[in-house]
C-alpha cells in the first residue's frame, strides 16, 4: 500500500501537468493533449502487446503477428504523416489525434486476440 501511495505521489505532478495542458486554452495546449493521449494509448498497446504476443507464440501464429503488426506501423505511418505536411500550429495536434484514433482501434483487433 505503502508502494502504491508512493507511486501516485511521483506521478501526480505528471497528470497535473497532463490535465492542465488538456484544459488549456492554446494552440500549444491542443498540440500537448493531443500528444499526451497518443502516449497513453501507446503505452497500453505495448502492455496489451506483451500478453498478446507470448500467446501468439503458444499458438504457432506468432510471427504471423509480429509481420502484421509491422505492416499496421506503416499503415499507421502512411495515414498520419500527411497530417504533418498540412502545416500550419494545429498541424501537430491533428497528427497526434491521428495517431491516437489508429492506436486506439489498435489496441482493441489486439484485445480482441485475448478472449
Amino acid at each position: 500500500m505503502i508502494r502504491m501511495l508512493t507511486l501516485l505521489g511521483a506521478l501526480a505532478p505528471t497528470i497535473a501537468v497532463a490535465q492542465s495542458h488538456c484544459d488549456g486554452q492554446t494552440q500549444r495546449d491542443a498540440n500537448i493533449c493531443a500528444h499526451q493521449k497518443w502516449q497513453a494509448a501507446d503505452r497500453e498497446l505495448n502492455r496489451i502487446w506483451k500478453e498478446v504476443k507470448p500467446l501468439a507464440d503458444s499458438r504457432g501464429t506468432g510471427q504471423a503477428l509480429l509481420d502484421e503488426q509491422r505492416t499496421w506501423l506503416k499503415r499507421r505511418d502512411a495515414n498520419c504523416d500527411p497530417e504533418l505536411s498540412a502545416g500550419g500550429s494545429a498541424a501537430q495536434m491533428f497528427y497526434w489525434s491521428c495517431m491516437e484514433e489508429q492506436t486506439l482501434q489498435r489496441n482493441q483487433q489486439l484485445r480482441a486476440l485475448l478472449e
